[in-house]
């Protein structure tokens, strides 16, 4: 009896972390962060850039992030603005972003949006 029990605990526990809604929270999950001075220099510089308000060397600097993977916090439409953070020897775009959020808060991601990490200053 006591291993029904468990097992139906067990079962449990894997469904309703299963849920859409566990789902979701899980993929806004940004607990990561990372320094200021952990960042590459230029990441410094693209956040300095976005600071000031520009001028910004990519056309698609400062475009709204949609947010689609929903790896960022949910917020309305228009909330978060992407920057492009240059890679030495790309030769396009490369993957490096800053994204920022409207209440003053900074994302950084190293491979196109697949992960994030909050900047702390």
């Amino acid at each position: 009896m006591r291993r029904i029990a468990i097992s139906i605990l067990i079962l449990f526990s894997l469904c309703a972390s299963a849920s859409p809604a566990c789902a979701r929270e899980k993929r806004a999950n940004t607990g990561a962060e990372i320094l200021l001075a952990e960042l590459p220099k230029e990441g410094r510089a693209t956040l300095a850039l976005i600071k000031q308000g520009g001028p910004f060397p990519y056309k698609r600097d400062g475009i709204v992030f949609g947010n689609f993977e929903k790896r960022l916090p949910a917020k309305k439409r228009g909330y978060y603005r992407e920057y492009t953070v240059a890679t030495p020897g790309a030769r396009d775009r490369g993957a490096r972003r800053i994204v920022a959020g409207d209440g003053g808060e900074y994302y950084y991601t190293a491979d196109h949006y697949k992960s994030f990490q909050r900047i702390r200053e």
